[in-house]
Formats: C-alpha cells, structure tokens, sequence
C-alpha cells in the first residue's frame, strides 16, 4: 500500500518481534501496545500505575504527532494492567489525557506483561479528519 506510513519509537521489541509503534493507513491510525519507558528503555516509573500510565500516553501522543494527529483524535483505546484493582489511578491519568476526546475505552486485567515492572500497556487506535 503506497499510503501506509510507519513510525518507530527505537524500543528494543520492535525489531525482535516485527512491528511498528504506530501505523497510518489513510485517515487510521493504529497504535500498537505501548508501555512506560524511556529513551534508554528502562521502565518509567516502576510500581507507580499513574506514572506510567501518563508515561504511556506521552509515547502514544508523540507517535500520533509523527504521523499527523494527536491524542485529540484516538478514538479506541485498550488497556491492559496486571492489577485491576489500580483502575482509578489509571483511569485518571487516561482521563487527564484523553478526557476531552473520550475515546471508547476497555481496561482488562492480564497476568502479566513484557516485563515485571511494567504495569501497564497501551493499544490506541485514531481516526484524523481530512
């Protein structure tokens, strides 16, 4: 597809498993799982749930500026957490984010994620407007 754009965040998971941060294809934007850490892939504040969770929505907000939208524009969000019952403080930094767009939203609770001090992941999905 010749309007398929890729953007790359450098995570150490991208290349090993074969994947994209974010992809656009015409007006969609996908957004793959994204977890709190930084430029060096260390995890972002490690048992904070709120922390990385804003941590989170930072990376998804900087892939979707790459490809041409921003949080404004997320429309589908799924979240996973190792512990359900961390749900309003992750719930809060998801609506201090994404509260003016609200997004259809799920939160589910897995058993666990890529690493063990990771406590949450992200999957978003955009529409932006032509």
């Amino acid at each position: 597809m010749s309007d398929r754009r890729r953007v790359s965040s450098g995570a150490k998971w991208e290349s090993i498993v074969g994947y994209s941060r974010a992809v656009r294809v015409g007006s969609q934007i996908h957004v793959s799982g994204t977890t709190a850490t930084d430029e060096q892939g260390r995890v972002v504040g490690p048992g904070d749930a709120y922390r990385q969770t804003v941590r989170v929505l930072e990376i998804i907000g900087e892939a979707l500026r790459n490809l041409g939208a921003d949080l404004r524009d997320v429309v589908r969000t799924r979240i996973y957490v190792i512990d359900i019952d961390r749900w309003e403080e992750i719930g809060r930094a998801h609506r201090e984010a994404l509260g003016d767009a609200g997004p259809a939203c799920t939160m589910v609770e897995v058993q666990r994620l890529v690493s063990p001090e990771i406590l949450v992941e992200i999957e978003a999905d955009a529409l932006v407007p032509d």
